[in-house]
């Protein structure tokens, strides 16, 4: 069965990476009157990224869904974010197997992040 799952990275092009499907409209935001009238449905499913792990635990981090679904749903306006562009600038340079941890923009990483 092929797979069109590619192995870049489209945010840092990072080649030979894990990637994940990031949805450009989120998800939780397709049944959002405001979601509505501002994306056609059918880009609902359509409007994916794929991304390294890294890149789309940073943007998760960095941005919220509202975020994501009303301005940055195109990979050029995620890669045009001060905080992703210099993300991503950092971890271009990084080979494909290294560790990156991601931290979220208060300071808590990602995966240990906890509601105050």
């Amino acid at each position: 069965m092929p797979s069109d799952r590619p192995t870049a990275c489209e945010l840092c092009r990072r080649e030979a990476v894990v990637t994940t499907k990031h949805h450009l409209i989120p998800v939780a935001r397709h049944n959002k009157p405001r979601t509505r009238r501002q994306h056609d449905r059918a880009e609902f499913n359509t409007r994916v990224a794929w991304l390294c792990k890294p890149c789309h635990k940073t943007v998760h981090a960095t941005l919220t869904e509202q975020e994501l679904a009303e301005h940055y749903h195109t990979v050029e306006r995620l890669a045009a974010h001060g905080d992703i562009a210099r993300f991503v600038a950092f971890v271009r340079k990084q080979p494909a197997n290294a560790h990156v941890v991601v931290r979220r923009s208060n300071g808590r990483t990602a995966g240990n992040a906890r509601r105050a």
